[in-house]
């Protein structure tokens, strides 16, 4: 659901995932933000947050390199880039293989990583029409979330009924090769043209599990269309307790979410909720205000967006515009490795404002928002220009949220069906619970 935005003085085009894959359209009364990780689902999309748009003053396809000092920092000095260029043209070996944009894309791709933001990439234009056909919806997948942490390719959230989850890919499990080529060295969106493609066909994962490098192993998973429910409501003890699931922040999650709440609110038995975030990789942070606002105070803070480099360094805030129905409520909330961006964001504000405790594992940690800006040329730069704090000013980028009552699942818990985070977090609200 895209929008425009008046963003830097510029106008751009916010580009919204629809985590069920239905398309996108344009909005122009709502600032949705998406906070997604990557979805390798039909479509294998990325972002902390895109905003997308084309700017004016770019380059044209190469033909040539001329005026090699246009544009050049003061405070730089580019002559041995320039010096590279030309002994490279002076005495390569096999000059018919240099092609000046392939060298020029090669030479911008070896600055972005100079930045080590695992988020922020440059797409030559073949890269660029992948990438932006991944966001329009047209492949198969295995329906997890991958990211990157530590330099490794990582399933973020093997998402709830899908390959990913029935084959056993867990969250924090590192992915070292795909159909057997290394991943050392690739980005998050290479990953993705690797992993997806036609439903029915197969993909195999070299997956590492742990620490100790015991439990390595191939998985081989078929592809499919992905379709993700968005919550799930179970009463646990006798219907004293509400264990509301909660798997994707995407733009009909208010509506569904709503649904859920409202048979919350209609059944009387109801004593407390268990808000399960496990495995939910995030989606539009408008949505995280909106959810937020059923349990908080109206105007209450939900999160910061702090921008870098910006004329006034300025800060957003995001408030609260609900009624709070369900803040009466005794309110426990699960998260675990697979709980990233706008999850975070919603797991931070309620324990921030309402003191409501965490249990389960430590959290992605992925708060960022990403600018992706269009070239005439047909290549694009995703770009992280800035990153979200809790209503305390914690920063969920890299170090995530650690629980309040930290219980993990091994894979032989997972195998046995047995869920130690939730009994924990039943025992945690009948203390709650008058």
């Amino acid at each position: 659901m895209p929008l425009f935005l008046n963003y830097h003085k510029k106008i751009k085009i916010a580009i919204l995932f629809n985590i069920n894959y239905n398309g996108f359209m344009l909005e122009k009364n709502k600032k949705y933000i998406f906070l997604a990780i990557v979805v390798i689902a039909i479509i294998a999309s990325f972002g902390a947050g895109f905003i997308y748009g084309t700017i004016d003053k770019l380059p044209h396809p190469v033909q040539g390199i001329i005026n090699k000092e246009f544009g050049q920092p003061k405070e730089f000095d580019f002559s041995l880039f320039w010096k590279t260029w030309d002994e490279l043209h002076n005495k390569f070996v096999d000059q018919n293989n240099l092609k000046e944009d392939k060298l020029l894309y090669g030479a911008i791709s070896g600055m972005i990583k100079g930045a080590e933001d695992p988020y922020t990439v440059f797409f030559p234009p073949v890269e660029s029409k992948s990438f932006k056909q991944d966001v329009s919806g047209s492949f198969g997948g295995i329906g997890a979330e991958i990211g990157k942490r530590n330099g490794f390719l990582v399933i973020v959230a093997p998402l709830e009924d899908t390959p990913a989850q029935k084959v056993g890919l867990l969250a924090g499990d590192k992915i070292l090769k795909i159909n057997g080529e290394p991943t050392d060295d690739i980005t998050v969106e290479e990953a993705v043209t690797k992993i997806r493609g036609e439903v029915g066909t197969k993909v195999t994962l070299f997956i590492l599990r742990g620490n100790d490098g015991t439990k390595a192993k191939d998985i081989t998973i078929e592809r499919a269309v992905i379709k993700i429910p968005i919550t799930k409501l179970e009463a646990l003890k006798d219907n004293k307790i509400a264990h509301l699931s909660f798997y994707s922040f995407a733009s009909t999650a208010p509506f569904e979410f709503q649904q859920a709440a409202t048979k919350v609110l209609a059944t009387t038995g109801y004593k407390g909720i268990i808000l399960d975030l496990r495995n939910n990789p995030g989606g539009f942070l408008e949505v995280s205000v909106d959810i937020a606002g059923w349990f908080l105070n109206t105007g209450d803070l939900v999160a910061t967006e702090q921008f870098g480099k910006t004329e006034n360094n300025n800060k957003t805030e995001f408030r609260t515009s609900g009624l709070g129905a369900l803040k009466n409520y005794p309110i426990v909330v699960l998260v675990n490795q697979g709980t990233a961006s706008a999850a975070e964001i919603l797991a931070g504000a309620l324990r921030d404002n309402r003191g409501i405790k965490l249990v389960g594992e430590k959290t992605f940690g992925k708060g960022s928002v990403q600018e992706l800006i269009n070239f005439k040329d047909g290549s694009s730069l995703k770009v992280t220009v800035a990153k979200w704090l809790t209503p305390k000013g914690i920063s969920i980028s890299e170090q995530g949220l650690e629980p309040d009552y930290k219980v993990a699942i091994t894979e032989d818990d997972a195998s046995k069906n047995k869920d130690l985070q939730l009994d924990k977090a039943v025992e945690v609200l009948e203390t709650l619970i008058k």
